[in-house]
């Protein structure tokens, strides 16, 4: 499996490219901005993506969706929760002093426990909401990776006092799908660098 990350956008998220070697069908999670770039990486790879996901809507992982879609051709995904937040996006990054572009609609939604597949690679969906009632993280089981979203960070969790979001839900989500997860499943967030799941069992100090 190809698995890139590049920090992207005015926030530096972590947007992942990933990929199937044998036939070239990919994803891409969270393209935040700095479309140009993903590109550049999609086409180092020679790679064919077909779906685009929001590990959930904020501004700052789907300010890039508009032309990340044009340019791939590609289907949009993201938890139906979260999918009002796609239109939104360009007045919440003002409300920051930012730009921002807002997102199309969304495909199909993420739905916990649902496959998605490219190749001979495959997710499954965790819906952990908390951060947004639509967050969801990306279990790559054959590979042993997680990409958690703004759910999990190394050593700190996502915040909760933005609208929607709550820390006692917050916690039962990564208490109940990621924590139990193998200890050497890695976790890949939203910001910030990779931790593993046995790390943050034992270490994070939220738990």
């Amino acid at each position: 499996m190809i698995f890139e990350s590049i920090a992207v956008g005015p926030l530096s998220v972590n947007c992942y490219i990933v990929a199937c070697e044998q036939s070239r069908e990919g994803i891409v999670v969270d393209p935040g901005g700095d479309v140009e770039q993903i590109i550049s990486l999609v086409e180092q790879h020679k790679l064919k993506i077909h779906t685009i996901i929001n590990t959930h809507g904020h501004f700052d992982h789907l300010g890039g969706n508009s032309r990340a879609l044009a340019a791939f051709g590609a289907r949009l995904l993201i938890h139906q929760a979260d999918a009002p937040m796609l239109s939104r996006s360009a007045d919440v990054a003002r409300n920051y002093g930012l730009q921002g572009e807002n997102s199309p609609e969304a495909d199909a939604y993420l739905v916990n426990g649902m496959d998605v597949l490219f190749g001979t690679c495959r997710l499954k969906v965790l819906h952990t909401p908390g951060h947004t009632q639509g967050g969801c993280c990306l279990y790559f089981e054959d590979e042993h990776k997680v990409i958690t979203g703004d759910t999990l960070f190394a050593d700190s969790i996502g915040r909760t006092d933005l609208p929607g979001g709550s820390h006692e839900q917050l916690l039962e989500s990564i208490r109940t799908k990621l924590f139990v997860l193998p200890d050497d499943v890695i976790a890949y967030p939203g910001h910030g660098p990779q931790t593993t799941i046995g790390h943050e069992k034992r270490c994070n100090p939220y738990f």
